[in-house]
């Protein structure tokens, strides 16, 4: 048995290592279509742009940040304040133990306890860890994109999952 992973809210002594995570799959994957390196005084206006509403957490495991999530406002119009987007991004080497699950049931209860009404999820169409875990969690594929991503001298496919914190 593996132990779980304690979750806590970030702070900006913790955006080095949250970076880190994020930047390994800038080069290596499709689960982000950024295809240069966020920069650290980025990665800092990002975290500012987040707030008690729009919480950055972290996974920590012996001492160390080996994951992070994020809910993030969906679209910037005000109609859509009841609904933010989530991100999880495990370190590269510590996938499969659990982590990405305790985060996202970590953001599911705080998006709930913040009051949004709507979770949204985006994931490349070849990232099925991704789409696993939040369909395990309840949520429900609502569109694909077609061909609207374009790294690694490919096109790629968008998945939008949704869960609907009412019904859960």
């Amino acid at each position: 048995m593996r132990a779980a992973p304690i979750i806590r809210l970030a702070t900006e002594a913790d955006l080095p290592a949250i970076n880190e995570i994020y930047n390994h799959y800038v080069y290596t994957s499709t689960c982000t279509y950024q295809e240069t390196p966020e920069p650290l005084d980025a990665r800092l206006a990002w975290f500012e742009h987040h707030d008690a509403r729009h919480p950055v957490t972290v996974a920590i495991l012996a001492g160390q940040i080996v994951g992070w999530g994020a809910l993030s406002e969906f679209r910037d119009r005000s109609a859509y304040r009841f609904t933010v987007e989530d991100s999880v991004y495990i370190r590269h080497d510590m996938h499969r133990r659990g982590i990405g699950a305790a985060i996202l049931a970590d953001l599911i209860e705080r998006a709930r306890t913040i009051g949004f009404k709507t979770i949204i999820a985006g994931a490349d169409g070849e990232q099925t860890a991704s789409i696993a875990i939040h369909r395990k969690f309840g949520f429900e594929q609502v569109a694909h994109f077609r061909n609207v991503g374009y790294k690694f001298d490919r096109w790629l496919d968008v998945i939008f999952l949704q869960m609907d914190l009412r019904q859960t």
